[in-house]
């Protein structure tokens, strides 16, 4: 059996503002075994990055409050104080940000930034440091590593500067990757290579990864178990093969449907989901997708739970409709159709 690196456990995230409180994670629960790929994906706002960049610490503040548990290895890392977080933190865990031109310093070498890193975590010479340095390079695919170690980020693709922020990440073996938008503003062919070189460095590595999209086809291939999340809440959880086959919540539908489909004529415009997602200050009552679906009846006033509402164990969903009815129905949001009220 797998080690199991990592449980959370009705994760909520808050923080008070001037306009009110916003409610920006609420009751995310899931484990990630070694080896595995734990997929979550969801539109701009739906609290997936709040989620990666809590289990880093980088969101404690004054202002912010937290309930439930994060463990790594059995230790709650919410309790953990900010100063033994540091150790934990690229050690133990190593996060790609999304903008890697925002997340480099552009006045220092690729180079010495991997470094610094390094030597931040272990003691070794600066020598050693950028030995390894040059490796990592190598082992992420970036040409002629023995001088391009030297170059500035603006000296570097989009693509190359998104490889460097993955070797820094490795820089000290971490055991959980944690990939935040890793393929945002590439271009398909550099997208594809991103995420096959995430998922070749997950066994080089022995890792486990967690990866955030909003995109559910960049992790069709690499992904095990897939979370859905909408309003800062899981909407739809399970295996890749439960959410791309048997989908269940009328959200994932249209994520599904905004992919542009090989194996279908092509329609005149992708799909896409009517409105906008609410406000994490003024959350609607009942089900938070109730006001942009267009299968939402009268039950819908109350929220629904998360429950394993299909015979399939371990796929989840939140919403009150018929299993038979969503089978039924899907499809036409899924290929593009009109669809039908409840």
């Amino acid at each position: 059996m797998a080690e199991r690196l990592l449980e959370v456990n009705d994760l909520k995230v808050r923080f008070a503002t001037e306009d009110g409180i916003v409610q920006a994670v609420s009751g995310i629960s899931f484990e990630l075994e070694r080896g595995k790929v734990l997929g979550i994906v969801g539109e701009s706002g739906s609290g997936k990055s709040v989620t990666a960049m809590t289990l880093m610490g980088l969101t404690r503040g004054v202002n912010a409050a937290f309930e439930g548990e994060v463990l790594y290895k059995g230790t709650d890392l919410l309790e953990v104080s900010d100063r033994d977080m540091q150790e934990y933190r690229g050690n133990e865990l190593g996060m790609i940000f999304q903008d890697p031109m925002t997340s480099l310093n552009p006045v220092y070498r690729i180079g010495e930034q991997i470094v610094e890193a390094i030597q931040a975590h272990e003691r070794v010479d600066k020598r050693t440091a950028r030995a390894r340095t040059i490796e990592l390079l190598r082992q992420v695919g970036i040409p002629n590593p023995d001088t391009r170690v030297d170059n500035f980020p603006h000296e570097f693709s989009g693509g190359m500067r998104q490889r460097a922020m993955i070797a820094m990440a490795l820089s000290c073996n971490p055991s959980i990757l944690i990939a935040d938008e890793p393929t945002t503003a590439l271009d398909v062919t550099i997208q594809a290579q991103i995420v096959e070189l995430v998922s070749r460095l997950k066994d080089d590595f022995n890792s486990a990864v967690i990866f955030i999209t909003h995109d559910l086809g960049v992790i069709a291939d690499i992904a095990d178990e897939i979370i859905v999340m909408y309003a800062g809440r899981v909407v739809e959880r399970g295996s890749k093969r439960d959410v791309f086959y048997d989908p269940q919540m009328p959200y994932t539908w249209g994520l599904l449907g905004s992919i542009p489909r090989l194996d279908r004529p092509r329609p005149e415009r992708l799909h896409t989901i009517e409105g906008s997602p609410p406000s994490l200050i003024n959350l609607p009552d009942g089900c938070k997708f109730r006001p942009r679906c267009p299968h939402a009846f009268e039950k819908c006033k109350a929220e629904p739970g998360l429950e394993n509402r299909v015979e399939t164990p371990g796929h989840f969903d939140r919403c009150w409709l018929d299993v038979e009815f969503k089978r039924s129905h899907r499809d036409e949001t899924i290929s593009g159709g009109s669809a039908e009220a409840a």
